[in-house]
């Protein structure tokens, strides 16, 4: 625990002072776009935070692949150079639609190139864990596809939740540390000599570059992180899911105290749920108008969290309380009795949904004149 520890500190260190090394160059340089109807800021902000988050993931990456226990990771393994090139490629893509605004199409080309290079170079979804048995892919292109069609879609849901000020970067901490905690549970837990794994160590320096990020990126944002930093986060999260799920033909996650084989290929779904959501119906209501999934919209959950009449702060406070429940809600059923986890967690979205929609029900049923 230590070791991850200090990566995701020498991520945050490196991540917050990537973050004002881009803000002053963002700032410098006027490298802005203008704000459109759908945005919620009134300012002219840089988007090149992603840099930054970046600055963080690789200095971390580094580090880890020379220090003590964490680089048994690295031996005689590509996976992490895999990562590490396919977030270079988003990095850059996501750099050049912020600045130029570049079309969706193109911006789609780039993250499925990202995708393949961390699929072929990378990990891949070798076992697909349905009930009762998984199944196991053997075909390496239905291998490479599978990963590659997690990471594209894993990225446009943190790049569409990213739309209130430290919104997305405090989604991905959390959920990020619902990952970090089960993952590394499981091999704490497990019989193994070697208790090291790569998907702890990506969610450990994910949370650390988010929290090095937030400080800049707390509302009111002097930087935003872009897509850049929305879909870095999103490939970084998929591709520990990925590492995950492939460790299910080791037997790991049953020997860790009779996890089941389901559990690995939930967590990254339980702890972007609400990012996916927001995605998923972002899809449904732009298809059904006769318009592009990808075209942009004032319709995602922050939006209508704002219009109830929720301060920023707040919205974006209780889309974080929402991932609490969601996130830990979900990987909880790795741990605890699911009986008292699924009570547990209908009792908690319940009163969430309540406190949620509250000023819908006062607005509504307030008395003419009042």
């Amino acid at each position: 625990m230590i070791m991850y520890l200090l990566m995701a500190l020498t991520a945050a260190v490196v991540a917050y002072a990537g973050t004002w090394g881009a803000r002053v160059l963002g700032n410098k340089l006027r490298l802005y776009q203008p704000i459109r109807s759908r945005d919620m800021h009134s300012a002219l902000i840089s988007k090149l935070g992603g840099l930054g988050i970046f600055a963080g993931f690789f200095a971390a990456l580094v580090v880890a692949g020379n220090s003590f226990f964490v680089k048994d990771i690295f031996r005689q393994n590509d996976a992490p150079w895999g990562i590490l090139a396919g977030a270079v490629v988003i990095v850059a893509v996501g750099v050049a639609d912020d600045i130029l605004d570049i079309r969706w199409w193109i911006k789609l080309l780039g993250q499925a190139a990202a995708a393949l290079i961390v699929a072929i170079w990378g990990v891949r979804m070798s076992v697909v864990p349905f009930i009762p048995e998984p199944v196991f892919i053997q075909s390496e292109l239905v291998q490479i596809a599978l990963t590659a069609g997690l990471i594209v879609t894993t990225m446009n849901a943190v790049n569409f939740i990213d739309g209130l000020d430290g919104l997305a970067a405090g989604v991905a901490t959390i959920g990020g540390g619902a990952f970090f905690l089960t993952a590394y549970w499981v091999h704490r837990n497990n019989p193994s000599t070697d208790n090291s794994d790569l998907a702890t160590l990506l969610m450990a320096i994910l949370v650390g570059s988010c929290i090095g990020f937030l400080p800049h990126n707390w509302f009111p944002a002097k930087i935003f992180m872009g897509d850049s930093g929305a879909m870095l986060i999103g490939l970084l999260m998929a591709s520990a899911g990925v590492v995950a799920t492939g460790q299910i033909e080791s037997g790991l996650y049953d020997r860790a105290n009779g996890i089941p084989t389901i559990i690995p290929i939930l967590l990254p779904f339980a702890v972007l749920s609400l990012p996916l959501l927001d995605f998923g119906m972002a899809v449904v209501r732009r298809t059904a108008r006769g318009q592009s999934p990808w075209s942009a919209d004032r319709g995602h959950l922050h939006h209508k969290l704002v219009d109830l009449g929720y301060s920023h702060r707040t919205a974006v406070v209780m889309l974080y309380v929402w991932t609490c429940i969601l996130a830990f809600g979900g990987v909880a059923f790795a741990v605890f009795p699911w009986q008292i986890v699924l009570i547990v967690d209908i009792v908690a979205a319940l009163v969430m949904a309540a406190i949620t929609a509250w000023p819908y029900f006062t607005r509504h049923t307030a008395r003419p004149g009042e």
